[in-house]
């Protein structure tokens, strides 16, 4: 069945867009509507973030010098990502209370509103061989509920359906957006990982290059059907499931498994049996299956470290890219943490950072038999 959810648009006070995701009862029905006015006096969004590609290694890097001062780790009086509570400081969200909200970064990296920078210009101090061009993109933030304390996996399955149905806008919206070629949307959790804001939340980044690990899983993946006829991502599930080591939870439409060449400490993979391209192609009940596989992976990580009630992780959703060699990619998850031990992570040093040489401390058969336990202790 189609899960209903009432999208309400509005702008804040400098010009950012925001959208609320509602799934209950009187805003669903629109009975009620939230709070549409930003009462803040902020100057319009404009950023001066840039590209420029590594002559080298052919790899686009973005230089965005005005996040050195963005928020990082407020009071709680203070907390950007709360609902605006009354005789309290206003805050990016004008409502009260809400469901599931989307805007757009307030510190982005890469922006519709990118702006050349000033002084000196770009063509005169740079050497013809770096192509370069302003960061023109789009990067939202996904507020998945206004409990500062809680996590995704503390959502109800209906609330975290929600949170789906609102990528799934967002990717087919960004998605169209001329010079737009991925739709990344992910979530860092945990100070481990470098997080500013502890708020729960996500990001969505539009990018308007191919960033390289989807630009690797093309060229993998063509090469694959270049000598083989098949398709790498079919390949890849057959392979899983014929030997099963490794698999978590197989279910009509996705299949969980850690995967055969893992290279975080924890890593988990989640992958469609059809080929999706992105959250948009999603059927219902495939969103439905999603959702649950997704909440079940998520407290399976928070229990993988005796010890350890918050495993710091990346939840990273990978899609396929938009325009050309777009037949090329599938969408999946890529759920992974930084942590090889409690309270140690693994640090890329020489080899890793150095030389993109990676350096497992466990295998990927160890990794699936601590979730195997944890999924038959729950």
């Amino acid at each position: 069945m189609p899960h209903p959810v009432r999208v309400t648009r509005t702008h804040l006070a400098d010009g950012r867009e925001l959208l609320y995701f509602d799934d209950e009862n009187p805003y669903l029905s629109g009975e009620e509507t939230r709070i549409l006015d930003d009462p803040r006096k902020l100057p319009i969004a404009s950023t001066q973030s840039e590209m420029r590609r590594d002559p080298l290694t052919g790899e686009w890097n973005v230089y965005a010098a005005h996040r050195m001062n963005r928020t990082f780790m407020p009071p709680a009086n203070e907390n950007p990502l709360a609902p605006s509570k009354p005789g309290q400081l206003p805050t990016e969200i004008p409502a009260v209370d809400y469901n599931v909200v989307v805007f757009e970064n307030r510190f982005p990296s890469l922006s519709v509103h990118a702006e050349q920078s000033s002084g000196e210009s770009s063509e005169q101090r740079l050497p013809d061989l770096i192509p370069h061009q302003p960061a023109r993109g789009r990067c939202e933030v996904v507020c998945f509920t206004p409990e500062v304390d809680h996590s995704f996996k503390d959502l109800s399955y209906q609330r975290a359906r929600t949170v789906v149905e609102a990528w799934a806008h967002r990717t087919a919206e960004l998605s169209a957006i001329e010079g737009i070629r991925h739709v990344f949307p992910f979530e860092n959790r945990g100070a481990e990982i470098g997080v500013t804001l502890q708020h729960p939340h996500g990001q969505i980044y539009s990018y308007p290059y191919i960033p390289s690990r989807a630009q690797q899983i093309i060229i993998q993946a063509r090469h694959h059907r270049d000598n083989t006829g098949h398709d790498l991502f079919d390949d890849i599930l057959r392979a899983e499931h014929e030997d099963g080591r490794r698999l978590l939870r197989v279910g009509d439409y996705f299949t969980a498994f850690v995967p055969a060449a893992a290279k975080w400490p924890v890593e988990v993979m989640m992958m469609p049996h059809r080929d999706v391209k992105d959250f948009a192609e999603l059927s219902d009940v495939e969103r439905d299956e999603l959702t649950r596989m997704y909440l079940d992976l998520l407290r399976r990580i928070d229990q993988f470290f005796e010890g350890v009630d918050r495993t710091p992780y990346i939840s990273a959703w990978n899609q396929a890219v938009v325009g050309e060699e777009r037949e090329y990619g599938r969408f999946h998850l890529q759920l992974f943490s930084l942590m090889r031990s409690p309270g140690r992570m693994k640090f890329l040093a020489g080899s890793e950072s150095g030389q993109g040489a990676w350096i497992s401390d466990t295998t990927p058969e160890r990794i699936a038999q601590r979730f195997q336990e944890i999924g038959e202790q729950a």
